[in-house]
């Protein structure tokens, strides 16, 4: 089993991956190497986006400025962390598959591993990959890609109806189905939590919370915004809900589902 293989199996890949293809070759003669073929296959099945909110993945494809493969300090850098830490590759050899990442961390050192690019994040995802720069992926979390494409965000808040917390989710679940984890707390108490899940087919984000205030949270693309509200409002009805309210994640009230947010 390949990196790619593996870390495909723990983190489901984008539906639709953003810049995630183009013309390989141009690129190579651009940057006057031939790139990693664990990298190209990485890129175009994943494409621009973040594993877990906070390893970055860049691809040369796209018209983003803050997307792209750059040189540094002798380096090429094919990514970053959300902390500043920049993720390269060291160019030396010959064969780019066998080049290694090294991790530029910002004001704290340089580490290198003899990995692809793919086993690297993969390792990371795992909390195999041992790094005295990189934050360790949170343990109580699935792991998770988010594509960098553009998103609206409302906020439900919600009555509590009759059913508990436990039978809404999984209402709210089943009607938003297929759905990936992404990881849950909750209080000592059970009083207070959330749940975060995302929806496989249409890569809507979303967080549950149990109370103060009680209220589903979406976040998903600019022409999904009919789909999520019917999807949404029909989840609400049968868990036996009431929407009371339609805010910003600020928590500032718009006036309907459909009003500017911006």
């Amino acid at each position: 089993m390949t990196g790619l293989d593996a870390l495909a199996r723990l983190v489901p890949p984008p539906a639709v991956p953003v810049d995630a293809r183009g013309d390989w070759a141009e690129v190579e003669a651009r940057l006057g190497v031939r790139l990693p073929a664990d990298y190209k296959l990485l890129a175009e099945t994943y494409g621009w986006g973040e594993f877990c909110d906070y390893l970055y993945l860049r691809t040369p494809f796209g018209t983003s400025p803050h997307n792209g493969l750059e040189r540094y300090d002798g380096l090429l850098v094919w990514g970053g962390t959300l902390d500043a830490d920049r993720l390269c590759w060291r160019t030396e050899a010959a064969d780019p598959d066998r080049w290694p990442v090294v991790v530029e961390g910002r004001g704290v050192g340089r580490e290198e591993h003899a990995l692809s690019t793919a086993g690297f994040i993969e390792g990371w995802v795992t909390g195999r990959l041992r790094s005295t720069v990189l934050a360790d992926m949170e343990p109580d979390l699935a792991p998770w890609f988010n594509a960098f494409l553009p998103r609206q965000n409302r906020c439900l808040r919600l009555s509590e109806g009759p059913r508990p917390y436990a039978e809404r989710l999984r209402i709210l679940r089943d009607v938003l189905a297929p759905t990936l984890d992404r990881g849950s707390w909750q209080s000592e108490d059970g009083a207070n939590g959330q749940d975060h899940f995302a929806t496989a087919d249409t890569d809507w984000h979303l967080t549950y919370d149990r109370s103060r205030p009680h209220q589903i949270r979406v976040a998903f693309p600019p022409g999904d915004r009919v789909a999520a509200r019917d999807r949404l409002f029909a989840a609400v009805r049968l868990m036996g809900c009431t929407v009371l309210e339609i805010t910003t994640p600020e928590g500032l009230p718009l006036a309907d589902w459909d009003a500017d947010d911006s």
